[in-house]
């Protein structure tokens, strides 16, 4: 039976816990969201004692579904004032889900204690260790001292340096499965820094002596799980690496994410330069089929030395494998891991840096300090803007970035606050944010969708909030819908609702690009959730439950429909190719959550 871990860090104490009947279909992005909106006074200050940090592996955590092994992680967001879910692959979302552990709740904060501290979490205990030789490190360094103090290869989640300076920009990092990197982030929301207000460097969940969940109806829950396998190896987006003529098939395991940087480029919508173009001239050299190049390229030079991968998992389980490890070039050895199309946008095109070894350092750079790369490279952006840094310089950014190691630089604190502090604090005007979070790597004016799901989401500027780019783009069942189109609040709403669905099974948002193609992949997807928990839940409604409780939150928090906006200059400033602004009337922003 699954059980909650409360732990209250102002006398390191702890408790385990039955899960709420209340509770029990709850996991993932539904746990944390519901737990923050019963137990978290929304206007308290989200960097002192009466805020919560929630974690929560996914329904199917830790089961034989499909890349079902994602973690949530909530709380009072520092850098919207909202409340806040981020969503990650890596380890501890499998070794949670094993250990029969629905949530972990973390309230209180030391008083007045300079000690750092460590949650170490077992079958049936939970230790809370003094571990500052963990703090003030690179999380690279980090992730190794664990391993070598934790010989069991447990998943690691928490705050690097950024967090623990308090600075908003502060990502949650996970390690990734083979503990060679910390860049499976929950990195949105500045929810790092929630863990430094605490006091905790890392979350350590050792899976020894844990099992495998089982379904309340076991035979039905198989039966739909490798039907489900089947719909997902099929599909040309989430398929297999190669079809039965031996030539590269699927999208996501041949070019990871990162597929996408041409496809958004050629649409016109890449936001390019700190949202001035819709395309990127050098957008080839730092795509998905560019690491994919240069994977092959290592292998044929250094042979089995060659670190270079593609189809890589992110998590256990996961079939998708979307994840990639970037090599050098000079030595095939691991550079970073994974570069994803939101990395490669947000340090790349939106930066005008077009060399893929730049855009890699400055991910490894986020990885090891513990910065979300979309707000990073947008907070960059901001330097460029006003003129300290040039769009284009590689070098200057990655030694601006490096800059943050430095506990006593205000340019390296600045860095690491996110694009609307360091915007604001040098003088900049466009900022491109909602509720202070930054946008992520879809132009709003040429793609209205996307734009509605950025001013209305829960969560700030948020692209897997409701990701519309499947119907505005790529297409559903073979048919786009038009991305110019300006009624998209229903689209938007069904995109959201869906996705908090998704976000609480434990199931990578990925699998929505078979789901919404193929009804079976759809029905045993849904099937797999259903004889799990023994019920009938309708997506639909599952979803919009999970949002009502947020939007509540977020109005108690002192929200308002005028915080469902996009910056002016998207709707005064005409985007090239297209010579587009955001459009879409008030009224239609406004209709997405009418009656919510």
């Amino acid at each position: 039976m699954s059980k909650v871990l409360r732990i209250n860090m102002e006398d390191l104490s702890h408790k385990w816990q039955n899960v709420k009947p209340a509770h029990k279909t709850y996991a993932g992005r539904a746990f944390t969201s519901t737990i923050l909106s019963e137990e978290v006074d929304p206007t308290c200050h989200p960097l002192r004692e009466q805020n919560k940090i929630v974690i929560s592996p996914g329904l199917l955590a830790g089961t034989l579904a499909p890349s079902s092994g994602r973690l949530s992680v909530g709380a009072k967001s520092p850098l919207t004032g909202g409340i806040k879910e981020a969503n990650a692959g890596g380890l501890t979302g499998t070794r949670l889900g094993n250990l029969g552990v629905r949530g972990i709740i973390i309230e209180g904060a030391p008083k007045n204690s300079k000690d750092w501290y460590s949650i170490l979490v077992g079958k049936d205990k939970c230790e809370i260790l003094k571990t500052n030789q963990y703090a003030g490190i690179g999380l690279y360094d980090l992730i190794g001292k664990v391993w070598k103090d934790h010989p069991t290869k447990p998943g690691i989640i928490g705050c690097g340096v950024a967090g623990q300076r308090l600075l908003e920009n502060a990502g949650v990092f996970g390690n990734n499965i083979e503990n060679s990197d910390p860049g499976r982030y929950a990195g949105r929301g500045g929810l790092g820094a929630v863990f430094g207000s605490k006091r905790i460097v890392a979350v350590i969940s050792d899976g020894k002596g844990g099992s495998r969940p089982e379904a309340k109806d076991q035979e039905k829950f198989d039966e739909a799980r490798k039907t489900f396998v089947k719909s997902l190896n099929a599909h040309a987006v989430t398929g297999k690496l190669k079809d039965d003529k031996g030539e590269p098939y699927g999208g996501l395991k041949n070019y990871g994410t990162n597929i996408l940087l041409n496809i958004l480029s050629e649409a016109g919508g890449l936001p390019t330069r700190g949202f001035r173009s819709g395309r990127f001239d050098k957008a080839a050299k730092i795509s998905g089929e560019a690491v994919h190049d240069l994977v092959d390229k290592t292998k044929a030079k250094f042979g089995d030395k060659a670190e270079g991968k593609y189809a890589h998992a992110c998590h256990p389980g996961c079939v998708m494998a979307c994840s990639n490890i970037v090599p050098y070039e000079e030595t095939g050895k691991q550079h970073v891991s994974p570069l994803e199309y939101e990395t490669a946008w947000s340090l790349g095109a939106n930066l005008g840096i077009g060399i893929l070894h730049d855009v890699a350092e400055l991910n490894r750079l986020c990885n090891d300090i513990g910065l979300d790369t979309i707000e990073a490279g947008n907070t960059i952006a901001m330097f460029m803007e006003a003129g300290i840094i040039p769009f284009g310089d590689g070098p200057k950014a990655i030694a601006l970035l490096k800059k943050a190691y430095d506990e006593d630089s205000v340019e390296g604190r600045l860095v690491s606050s996110g694009a609307q502090t360091a915007g604001k604090t040098l003088g900049v005007t466009r900022i491109p944010s909602v509720k202070g979070q930054a946008l992520p790597a879809y132009d709003p004016r040429p793609i209205k969708g996307i734009g509605v799901t950025y001013a209305t989401s829960t969560m700030g500027a948020d692209h897997t909030a409701g990701y519309t780019i499947a119907a505005e783009i790529l297409g559903i069942k073979g048919k786009v819908t038009d991305p110019r189109d300006l009624k998209k609040a229903e689209l938007s709403q069904a995109f959201q609702a869906t996705t908090a669905y998704i976000d609480s099974t434990g199931y990578c948002l990925f699998i929505a690009f078979c789901i919404l193609d193929d009804d079976d992949g759809f029905n045993a997807m849904k099937t797999t959730v259903d004889s799990f928990l023994g019920e009938d839940i309708d997506v639909t409604s599952y979803g919009k439950d999970v949002l009502k409780k947020e939007r509540e939150f977020n109005k108690k928090a002192g929200f308002t429909e005028a915080d469902d906006r996009l910056p002016e200059f998207f709707k005064t400033e005409p985007l090239p190719p297209h010579n587009v602004v955001f459009d879409v009337p008030d009224e239609e922003l406004d209709a997405v959550f009418k009656g919510f």
